[in-house]
């Protein structure tokens, strides 16, 4: 898949990278928290492998793409970094499953006991976390709360999957505060069924994130810019 984003230098990667660690750093030191124990997943959906690469030589080793056959197109030129792991951070559907886990070491987005079992039938060893949905807006794909006990029994159930933790997408606002709720809400529930990872918060509201228990965080803009869509 073609993009239009821009080309990005890797000296600008490099000085974003360095601004979006020291916001890690001051939220988890007002929050008492560890910075090492925030991952960071850059995401790189829309932008070119070439991307990817020159994140990768700042120093970045985790990163998120929506599609699975936008980033089909892109792995064989960076399938030769030592160390990288790809999260699908994107709805998948069950059809691409066996796909998905030839692409990817992480999957984020599973959100039905059908899925777990087209992921672990492909007989390679994945992560996965489970996608609540905890706002009423119909474009948000996940799982209603209520469906995790079942969720949770069938990847825990799965060989060849290692269920860590849940992952949500609050509404969207320019203002951080309203995700609050939702992170919380998440936190609240992957305590209740044991679950150590938490992947919230974007570039705009990853600091309220952490304060409420974030382990994972998606950022694409604060390190890339804004994307350009074809």
């Amino acid at each position: 898949m073609e993009s239009s984003a821009r080309p990005i230098s890797p000296v600008s990667v490099r000085e974003r990278l360095t601004e979006v660690r020291e916001r890690i750093e001051s939220v988890c030191a007002r929050s008492g928290r560890e910075s090492s124990g925030i991952t960071l997943v850059a995401v790189t959906k829309v932008f070119p492998a070439s991307v990817i690469r020159e994140a990768y030589d700042a120093g970045l080793r985790d990163f998120g793409e929506n599609y699975v056959q936008e980033f089909e197109s892109k792995a064989p030129e960076v399938q030769d970094l030592s160390g990288a792991r790809f999260h699908l951070i994107g709805h998948l559907q069950s059809n691409k499953a066996r796909k998905a886990t030839e692409l990817f070491q992480v999957i984020q987005t599973v959100d039905s006991a059908k899925l777990s079992r087209r992921l672990d039938e492909a007989g390679r060893p994945l992560e996965v976390l489970l996608e609540v949905k905890l706002s009423a807006e119909q474009a948000k794909s996940g799982a209603d709360p209520g469906e995790l006990p079942a969720l949770i029994g069938a990847a825990r159930a799965a060989k060849n999957l290692r269920l860590t933790g849940l992952m949500t997408m609050p509404p969207w606002s320019d203002d951080a505060e309203p995700s609050r709720p939702y992170f919380r809400r998440l936190r609240e529930l992957a305590a209740q069924f044991g679950l150590p990872h938490l992947s919230m918060g974007m570039s705009h509201d990853f600091e309220v994130a952490i304060e409420e228990g974030a382990t994972h965080i998606r950022v694409g803009t604060a390190l890339f810019g804004k994307r350009k869509k074809p």
